[in-house]
């Protein structure tokens, strides 16, 4: 009878390197919390957040994290001791997503409320120059930016007018809606709020079309783009 060999300090660093590799290769959702972590670092590091805060992020960040791989350890465990449907597998996988749901929505309040004033005093000026833009200019801005998703359509020749091909028409709808909501809102109307959560509902709409199949990433964030700078340029050229 063989005695298994110790594994060494070293080789334990190394096995933990290549669960989190594994993580990142194989989950899109882990891959996404990645991206999303350095993007935050790089925020706290360009507005220069205090260090309590800063301890907040990174504590946020690493439950995230964790939180996930966690989930994705389960996961892996579970499809591997059962290959038919069972309830109880089922159930397991929820409450391991919940986990990490739950982390992430405490990551986004910590977030918002490290990054807010910041950021809130940061567009102050542009915002102040638009919140008093009339109703018209918000509906000229969407047909157009209909009228230009059709029109783009029409020339590549791919895809239907509400369906498929480029740009999305869905995701241009819906950032135009994100860019006028937030020129409109007045300063004591919790703009930067209010702003964040039409953004993140427009992110959903992008985020469902390519869930669906509908469309390409490049096609979402073509039309995102698209709504947000032809919203934009009405703002700026009728006000």
């Amino acid at each position: 009878m063989s005695v298994r060999r110790a594994v060494s300090v070293f080789e334990s660093f190394n096995y933990a390197i290549e669960g989190i590799i594994h993580a990142l290769r194989t989950h899109r959702n882990m891959r996404i919390h990645f991206v999303l972590a350095v993007g935050v670092i790089v925020a706290a590091a360009w507005t220069g957040v205090a260090r309590v805060e800063l301890i907040a992020l990174l504590i946020s960040i690493t439950f995230v994290l964790v939180a996930e791989m966690i989930n994705s350890a389960i996961e892996t465990a579970i499809d591997m001791a059962t290959t038919s449907f069972d309830p109880l597998a089922k159930l397991a996988k929820d409450i391991a997503a919940g986990a990490v749901l739950i982390a992430a929505i405490n990551a986004a309040a910590v977030g918002y409320l490290v990054f807010s004033h910041s950021i809130g005093s940061g567009s102050q000026d542009l915002l102040d120059r638009l919140r008093d833009a009339p109703a018209e200019v918000t509906i000229m801005a969407l047909i157009l930016t209909t009228f230009i998703v059709i029109a783009t359509k029409a020339y590549t020749g791919r895809g239907r007018p509400l369906r498929g091909g480029l740009p999305s028409g869905h995701a241009a709808v819906a950032f135009a809606g994100w860019m006028a909501a937030t020129y409109l809102l007045k300063p004591t109307d919790h703009r930067f709020l209010v702003s964040a959560i039409m953004l993140v509902m427009a992110v959903l709409v992008a985020q469902t079309r390519v869930e669906a199949g509908i469309h390409s990433a490049l096609e979402v964030v073509f039309g995102s783009v698209l709504g947000a700078l032809t919203t934009l340029v009405i703002f700026q050229l009728f006000f």
